[in-house]
């Protein structure tokens, strides 16, 4: 048995990065940049209004009481032009006449003549005007070959407002890590809208692991539910290399029982294993090996919280890799309830956080932990991490939190009462 650090250490090393691949900014939310992009042009990509009421040339300060002329109007949407005049009528975003270089608000003049059709003729300015006040310059939000998204950044709806803006259409993502979902156990009964038959049990890990990888950004490509033989499993691996799977996550059978015949059949296929048992709980069995000219296998045991500590710390650093990102960074916590982990295991515990009137984050431990508990998980709002030589955590410790899933930031709930 191995600890955290060099399991994942030996995962990471498998490890391929994925291609890059064209995507619609409209489907781009959620994905990852393949490379950096710099902005193709400046934004505003004119000196615009911002505020209706009128352009102005003032090279010095316009006075309080100064009286001006008005010839024409510009409205948003209409092309360049030269002034015409001194002054003009421009609503917001309207493009800046030539020559003109500042806007008075509408509400700091006082109409003194219109024309026969009602448009403004000659105002008076009722305060005074500064050069270049309430306008919106060219390149001042965006100059043109500014950075605007890092490689390895995941894409949020604020990106693409940004890329609209600047007339990008398309972006190079990473290909999303194309991973298929094997569960082993002929308890387990995949059809949840049927009765359970004696003995049965709903399968939980299947609709997790899809639900969860997908909002890691992987694609699945399938998830099968096998029995308790190697050759339905044998037959699974099949499929999902005939898919093209670069990641197999298969649950059950990979302990020490004389049913756990996971470790076995991939010895008998030659596949090279990379570890078997872990210093965590939950999911020490966990078992990692490659396929010869296959994909990765990643095998854990059936219990659910054993499956959702081993996607949340092994497999989303493994996706974070094969995106070309970085690691990410934990945040820290007081800690409410006081622990007694055993000693040489990393645990990974379910939490609630709540900030206290400081500001400070805290963190409280849920009482049930056992694996095959659902409803504590579910509760959760972040996961506590204990490393292996935590010894017992004091009420008031510093512990490392993470949120539930890859890509979404822990939980906060309100304070208790």
């Amino acid at each position: 048995m191995i600890d955290y650090a060099q399991a994942l250490q030996r995962l990471l090393q498998q490890v391929m990065p994925q291609a890059a691949e064209s995507c619609l900014l409209a489907d781009a939310a959620g994905r990852i940049s393949a490379g950096a992009v710099h902005s193709p042009i400046a934004l505003p990509t004119f000196d615009h209004a911002a505020m209706d009421g009128y352009a102005l040339a003032a090279d010095e300060p316009l006075l309080a009481g100064s009286e001006h002329a008005v010839s024409g109007s510009r409205a948003a949407g209409d092309g360049a032009c030269a002034s015409g005049g001194e002054c003009c009528e421009i609503m917001t975003g309207a493009q800046l006449p030539a020559g003109l270089n500042s806007v008075v608000a509408v509400e700091n003049t006082h109409m003194l003549e219109t024309h026969a059709d009602g448009t403004p003729a000659r105002i008076r300015l009722l305060q005074a005007l500064a050069p270049g006040q309430n306008v919106r310059y060219a390149g001042s939000d965006v100059a043109p070959g500014t950075p605007v998204l890092s490689a390895g950044a995941r894409l949020d709806s604020a990106d693409v407002m940004l890329l609209a803006a600047l007339g990008i259409g398309r972006i190079d993502v990473v290909r999303r890590p194309r991973v298929a979902i094997v569960g082993t156990g002929k308890e387990l009964q995949a059809d949840a809208t049927q009765p359970l038959v004696s003995g049965r049990i709903h399968n939980s890990n299947g609709p997790y692991l899809v639900a969860a990888l997908r909002a890691a950004g992987a694609h699945v490509l399938l998830c099968e539910t096998v029995d308790d033989t190697p050759a339905t499993y044998i037959d699974a691996l099949r499929q999902a290399v005939d898919a093209g799977a670069d990641l197999v996550i298969s649950t059950g059978a990979v302990s020490m029982g004389r049913h756990d015949f996971v470790p076995a059949t991939l010895d008998r296929l030659g596949a090279q294993q990379l570890f078997h048992g872990v210093a965590i709980r939950p999911g020490k069995p966990l078992l990692c090996a490659r396929l010869v000219a296959g994909p990765l296998i990643f095998a854990m045991p059936g219990t659910p919280m054993a499956v959702a500590a081993a996607i949340r710390f092994f497999v989303s650093p493994m996706l974070r890799a094969m995106a070309g990102q970085a690691a990410e960074l934990p945040l820290h916590a007081v800690l409410d309830t006081p622990q007694q982990p055993k000693p040489g295991l990393r645990h990974f515990l379910r939490a609630t956080l709540h900030q206290d009137r400081d500001g400070r984050l805290h963190a409280r431990v849920l009482a049930q932990q056992q694996p095959f508990r659902i409803r504590p998980f579910a509760e959760a709002g972040a996961w506590v991490v204990l490393p292996e030589g935590a010894a017992d955590c004091a009420r008031d410790s510093m512990v490392e939190v993470v949120g539930l899933l890859h890509g979404h930031p822990p939980r906060i709930d309100p304070p208790p009462p």
